[in-house]
Formats: C-alpha cells, sequence, structure tokens
C-alpha cells in the first residue's frame, strides 16, 4: 500500500512460447515461438493465445529500455502475480526466483544492467497442472472446467512493472488503527544502507485537514510508532472520521525518508480509523453490531480469466456490489489484485480474504500454503476494507478432519498463526463446516426452501443444532470447546442458477429459475428468510456473477443485471431496524451518486501500480 511518482508498466506485448514438458532450464534453450499481451495468461483470449490445454512451464522474453537513474539509484523490476514459480534474467544473468501465485515479488536489477538503453528480461513461469499439493483455488486439474472448478492460470497475470529508488528507500508500511485510543500505529521497513542519520516524517490528511504531522528517527532499518490523532471530543467529526461502508473515509499518508535531514524518498499511502470485534454472537464495526450483508464473489472475466480486464472493471464490480445492496463480498479462493482492494477501501465495502486451497494433505502441502499465507497476509494487513481472514474453505486440502488430528491441528495452527500475524481482525479457521478454530462459525447451506432454512437456525437449542445439523453432509462444528453464542453466519447459500429453457449439463447452479420474474421471486422469497434469523450475524449469497459454467450469479458474466440492480437491491437490503432504515437512508444517497458514475464510465484501461 504505497506509490511512488516514477514507475513505468512493462504490461504489453511480450514474445512467449509453451514448454509444455518443462524441459528448457536456461534462456539460451527457449524457442520463441509466439507473442502474448502481459498481465494476461495464456489460458484466456486476452493473451492472444488462448490455449487451454496441459503444459507445466511458460518463457516470456522482452526487450526495454530502462529509465535513467540518478547517483545512488536503484532499479526495481516488480511482478504482482506470477503462477507458481517463476524465475527472472536479466541480459542472461539470473535475478530472482519465487514460489507462491497470489503474492507478489521484486528483484534489484541495477548491477544487471549493461551500457546502452536496450536491455532483455526472461521469466520462466512453472506451474503443473497436475499438482494438487499447491495452492490453486478454483484452477481445474482436468482438461476441462468441470463442476464448480474453471480453467487454469499459468504465468505472469498481475502487473510487471520497473520502478527507481534511492539505494536507501521506504521497503514497506504497516498500518494499525486504535479507535478506542484515537490512533494509527505505523511499522515501517528500511532496504538499504542504514548510515548517517535516517528518519521518517508522516503526514496524515483528511479532507484537507492535517491529523498529525511527526517525524521519528529510525533504527536497524526499522521504525514504529503509535501516532496519536487529536481528539475533538465531538461526536458528529469523530463519525465523519470512522470508516464504514456508509462513509469510506481515508486518511491519506505522504512519508519520506529523511538522511541528515535531506529527503531521499516519497512514497504515497493510506489508512483509515476503523475497528473490528466480536462480541458474543455479534460481529463489531467501529464499536456498535454490524449486519453482514455480502455476496460470494469469484474474481473472474470472460476474455481475462483472474485477470481483470482493466482497472475499471475492478472498480465496476465494486460498485455494481454495492448497487445491488451488500456491504461485503467475500473473495473465494482466490487472493485479489490489490486494485480491487484500493477500490473497495474508497468506495465502501467489507472484503473476507480467503486463501485459495491445496487438495491434498502432505508436508509440501502444508508448508507452500503457509509460507503463502504468511505473504498475503503481509502484503494486505493494511487495507481497512478487510474484516477477516479465512485461510480454509470447506476442509478443501483436509478432507479427513473428524478422523485425522493432524490435519484439525493443521487448521487450528493457521488460526493461531494468523490471529498472531494480525491480531485485530478475526479468522475463520474453515469455513463452511467442520469448525474447530475459528471466531465465526461459517455455515454452507445450500437448501432452496425458505421455511426449512426458518426452521433450521432459529435460537432453539442453537448450541445443540450445531453438532447436529449437516446442511452440506457435514457437521458444523467439531471442537467441543467451541460453545454457541458465537457469531453464526450463512456464508454460502442460494445458488440459484438462471436458465430461459432447457438446462445444458455443463451449466448448472443449487436450484434453477426458468424466468427473470422466477429468480427475482425465488431471491426475494430466500432472503427475507435469511434476514429474519436474528440468530445470524450476516449472510452471504452466491454469487456475484456467472463464472463459466456455473449460472447462478445475480449478473451475467459480463456484469448485466438477470434482473433490475433497484430490485436486487431492495431485496438484499430489506428493513430491520428504525437504525437500518438511517443507514439505508445514507446508502440511497450515496447510490445515487454511483449510479450516475455507472452510467458514464469510460473504457479505458489506466491500471496504476502498486508498490
Amino acid at each position: 500500500m504505497l506509490r511512488r511518482a516514477r514507475w513505468t508498466s512493462l504490461d504489453g506485448q511480450w514474445q512467449f512460447t509453451i514448454d509444455a514438458d518443462a524441459a528448457w532450464t536456461t534462456p539460451s534453450q527457449v524457442r520463441w515461438s509466439d507473442a502474448i499481451t502481459v498481465p494476461f495468461a495464456p489460458e484466456t483470449q486476452a493473451s492472444g493465445i488462448h490455449d487451454t490445454g496441459f503444459y507445466k512451464s511458460v518463457w516470456y522474453r522482452r526487450e526495454f529500455t530502462p529509465p535513467e537513474l540518478a547517483a545512488g539509484e536503484r532499479l526495481l523490476l516488480r511482478f504482482g502475480a506470477v503462477d507458481h514459480t517463476a524465475t527472472v534474467w536479466i541480459n542472461g544473468r539470473r535475478v530472482a526466483h519465487h514460489e507462491g501465485g497470489y503474492t507478489p515479488f521484486a528483484a534489484d536489477i541495477t548491477e544487471q544492467l549493461q551500457s546502452g538503453t536496450t536491455q532483455t528480461v526472461v521469466v520462466r513461469a512453472e506451474d503443473d497442472p497436475h499438482d494438487l499439493a499447491k495452492p490453486r483455488g478454483k484452477q481445474d486439474w482436468q482438461l476441462e472446467p468441470h463442476g464448480i472448478w474453471y480453467p487454469r492460470t499459468t504465468g505472469i497475470w498481475q502487473t510487471v512493472w520497473l520502478e527507481p529508488v534511492h539505494e536507501t528507500y521506504i521497503r514497506s508500511l504497516r498500518w494499525t488503527p486504535n479507535v478506542e485510543r484515537w490512533e494509527i500505529s505505523l511499522l515501517g521497513h528500511i532496504q538499504g544502507h542504514n548510515h548517517g542519520d535516517l528518519a521518517i516524517r508522516v503526514k496524515l490528511t483528511s479532507s484537507d485537514r492535517t491529523l498529525a504531522d511527526d517525524t521519528y528517527s529510525i533504527a536497524n532499518g526499522e521504525v514504529q510508532r503509535r501516532i496519536g490523532l487529536a481528539d475533538p471530543g465531538i461526536e458528529d467529526y469523530r463519525n465523519e472520521l470512522l470508516w464504514r461502508p456508509a462513509f469510506p473515509t481515508l486518511i491519506h499518508a505522504n512519508v519520506h525518508l529523511l538522511r541528515n535531514g535531506n529527503v531521499i524518498d516519497e512514497v504515497q499511502s493510506y489508512t483509515a480509523l476503523r475497528s473490528i470485534d466480536i462480541q458474543g454472537d455479534r460481529f463489531i464495526l467501529n464499536g456498535a453490531p454490524y449486519y453482514l450483508r455480502m455476496v460470494l464473489d469469484q474474481g473472474y472475466w470472460e476474455q481475462t480469466g483472474q485477470t481483470a480486464p482493466n482497472d475499471e472493471a475492478l472498480r465496476k464490480d465494486v460498485e455494481l456490489a454495492r448497487l445491488m445492496g451488500f456491504n461485503g463480498v467475500r473473495k473465494h479462493q482466490k487472493i485479489e489484485d490489490p486494485r480491487y482492494l484500493y477500490w473497495a477501501d474508497t468506495l465502501g465495502m467489507l472484503v473476507w480474504e480467503e486463501m485459495p486451497s491445496a487438495y491434498r494433505f502432505n508436508a509440501q502441502s502444508v508448508e507452500r500454503l503457509t509460507r503463502e499465507w504468511i505473504d498475503v497476509i503481509e502484503r494486505d494487513v493494511s487495507h481497512p476494507c478487510i474484516v477477516a481472514w479465512v485461510p480454509f474453505n470447506e476442509s478443501w486440502g483436509v478432507p479427513n478432519l473428524p478422523d485425522s488430528p493432524p490435519q484439525r491441528h493443521y487448521i487450528q495452527g493457521l488460526y493461531h498463526l494468523t490471529r498472531t500475524l494480525d491480531p485485530t481482525r478475526p479468522v475463520i479457521g474453515n469455513d463452511g463446516w467442520e469448525a474447530v478454530a475459528t471466531d465465526i462459525i461459517g455455515i454452507h447451506d445450500y437448501d432452496d426452501q425458505p421455511a426449512r432454512i426458518r426452521r433450521r437456525y432459529t435460537t432453539d437449542e442453537m448450541q445443540h443444532r450445531l453438532r447436529r445439523e449437516r446442511p452440506g453432509g457435514r457437521l458444523l462444528v467439531l471442537d467441543e470447546a467451541l460453545d454457541y453464542p458465537l457469531p453464526l453466519m450463512l456464508s454460502e447459500f442460494g445458488g440459484i442458477a438462471y436458465k430461459p429453457g432447457e438446462q445444458s449439463r455443463e451449466e448448472w447452479g443449487y436450484s434453477v429459475a426458468d424466468s427473470a420474474d422466477n429468480l427475482a421471486q425465488r431471491y426475494t422469497a430466500l432472503l427475507q428468510a435469511v434476514r429474519s434469523l436474528e440468530v445470524l450475524c450476516g449472510f452471504c449469497y452466491t454469487q456475484f456473477s456467472d463464472t463459466y459454467q456455473e449460472i447462478n450469479g445475480l449478473l451475467h458474466a459480463d456484469r448485466t443485471p438477470k434482473f433490475p440492480l433497484e430490485q436486487i437491491h431492495h431485496a438484499t437490503y430489506g428493513v430491520r431496524t428504525p437504525r437500518d432504515r438511517q443507514v439505508e437512508a445514507e446508502w440511497r444517497e450515496r447510490l445515487m451518486l454511483l449510479q450516475r458514475r455507472h452510467h458514464q464510465m469510460p473504457a479505458e484501461d489506466h491500471r496504476v501500480q502498486q508498490g
């Protein structure tokens, strides 16, 4: 969550070739045969390759002209994400090796630059399509997408860019708000030479008001400070500064790195004041119970796969979720592009971040997933929109939880590790069923009968029901220590497919509506039933948009609604209490602004660097 003024995108045309059996190990062996448009995966139409077959390795090559470097500057080559293992060469010399298909990495390539203007970068991406011991999310291991799995993503699928920095620069910033103390904590790490008198100046502003402007000394390449904000003691002003979906107030940060009083690095960042807590059976936002109205979002597009067509598409997805009455999304089996999180922060959308699953339980899968999950948390921990971490889904990768102590310990271990790395957010250890360590009991129940949903989740004997009901064929709770009340949430339900006429064998949903009117009626009835359940702290409907053979979205794959957005919003939101009606009025005011912008949205791409 930091950005510098100088950067150069390397997205666009690269040379490309498929190495199906991973026979080549060095750039000199490669026979270049095609051109690909980066950052779109070769499986997608937008890449220009559109090869959905099996292959273990792919290669990329591109020439580039580096920016001019001042004395003492370095040049970083950054990758947003490469699936699954990447090796990078500059002018024939290896500069980086990274494993993990959803996390960023960088290389200092200054020493590899040659005299002259043109340099060559080569990337090898290894991604065995049959390897079930790596985090792969919804990427299918069969040749054609089947069931709930989708086409694979191989190689570069997020932005690549060059970034000049001083030889000593700000490597990372971590922001942690504390509403109770009315302060923002900063943890900053400095990369490079630590000689001289190093300090960091932090200026925090919101709505043209300066909240803090202080300078802190740096010791051993690190600065850790609690930045107190002036508390006016006026409730209206406090509420104005608090971040929440209805009013997502951001605090902008201008950060300078100083050596002997001189600026050697400058970055822009942001944070927000908001708190997340669990109290009894309620989810708490900024000290008050908050009802979660969420939608499950797979994060795929028809022509571009897991990569958004452009930055506007990411913004549009956040806006459409808001227009449908949702205040949150559960990003399902995907670590989303940071630009989506930026728009969620900016426009006001809560996010559950979920780790893509591996599908085999062994030492290798445990090591891979754990290491990448740590990197995911490090990348995204400062985003105010993220309000929960989800390391596992539906016991995927841990199929024998009831009978396997090691698998239960794995869930418990990741739960406690996540709480250690970020004690400020709840963790859903295994969403869906078979809970052994969690702060919220997530339940997946695709019963399409509203009356049965109402009967199943009453407050009567709920503690016993949790150990008796099997809506997904599995017990909801395994650990006897998880006593109700804990927050309960229908974190997957609905899944109503819309298919006028005959449904093909490949297209499916958990139930089927044969017309737009029928879909609207069924969705409205189901949402009324779920919202009437006082035992729940919220819900997450399946799903945001159609995704390949899954036609159970509220939107078609091209993001056009299956019935009017206003009607979806009314069914999603409903009216629960006088306080909800007040919040709804605030929402509608902001929704009118979003609707006007939605109809005037420009089509051009303006992908922005994320450092």
